[in-house]
């Protein structure tokens, strides 16, 4: 019995080759081809793309990204039980994908789109998720290689992400996204949709890069969210305090009696601009 792509059903893939998800590597494997299917259109037009995928495991969504148009998928995986998997999707549609053995967090990600409009889509493995996601919202080149990203997270870091001011979600993470992305959550994904089921719902983010964001320096303004947001019950003079308190809150125009989850984008930029 063949799937919607021709290739094997993904249980028939992952008893074949043995690839039970490992925890240890943050693994949920997606098995529903419908829905990574609606992930890669979520993700919009594929065709003459490169999408830069981090963890296909078995390839469910790898598959997905290929059978709907991408010209070219580069899929980096750390776990070499699933090569043997990867290679058979590889061989169904050749010279489209290309499978980079090795650790995401050591990718060069702008050499690896190699100058094309690339897209960034993946079922991030849940252990490295939140980190690569600051990496490419703080990247020193901007606009960055990628014309979007297209990412599944757990539900309560997807609403993080997409936070506004005054909302308990909001930190560093809603910061750093609606400075330099327009984010929204594009649908939820139940824990069922795993193999093996995590024992809470998530969600698909897509963010798509601002041309101009507000000119800002991106260390001084990763210094400042994490002093903020570090102590967020704590009045800003004080949360400031290592990084001049009441002096860079009067340089900013900002009363420092406010809390860190008051402050909008725009202030945040003004506070890493008098940093």
């Amino acid at each position: 019995m063949t799937s919607i792509d021709g290739l094997p059903p993904l249980r028939e893939v992952i008893e074949r080759h043995g690839l039970q998800a490992r925890k240890s590597l943050g693994q949920n494997f997606l098995l529903d081809l419908n829905l990574t299917g609606k992930i890669a259109r979520a993700a919009g037009e594929l065709s003459g793309s490169t999408v830069i995928e981090v963890g296909p495991g078995p390839g469910g969504l790898t598959r997905a990204l290929l059978m709907h148009g991408a010209g070219r998928v580069v899929a980096i995986e750390r776990d070499e039980r699933c090569l043997a998997a990867l290679a058979e999707v590889a061989a169904h549609y050749p010279g489209r994908l290309e499978v980079v053995s090795g650790d995401a967090l050591k990718a060069d990600f702008a050499a690896l789109a190699d100058g094309a409009p690339s897209r960034i889509v993946a079922n991030l493995p849940y252990n490295i998720g939140t980190e690569l996601l600051v990496r490419w919202l703080t990247l020193p080149q901007w606009p960055p290689f990628y014309q979007s990203m297209t990412l599944m997270f757990q539900r309560e870091v997807a609403q993080r992400i997409v936070a506004k001011p005054a909302s308990d979600a909001y930190g560093r993470l809603g910061v750093l996204a609606g400075w330099r992305t327009e984010a929204r959550i594009a649908f939820d994904v139940p824990p069922q949709a795993f193999t093996p089921p995590p024992k809470v719902t998530s969600s698909v983010v897509h963010l798509v890069p601002r041309e101009t964001p507000l000119p800002a320096d991106v260390k001084a303004l990763g210094r400042v969210t994490e002093a903020a947001f570090g102590q967020r019950r704590k009045m800003l003079r004080q949360s400031l305090k290592g990084l001049g308190g009441d002096r860079l809150l009067e340089a900013a125009g900002i009363d420092g009696t406010r809390r860190a989850e008051t402050l909008d984008v725009e202030e945040f930029v003004r506070l890493a601009n008098a940093l």
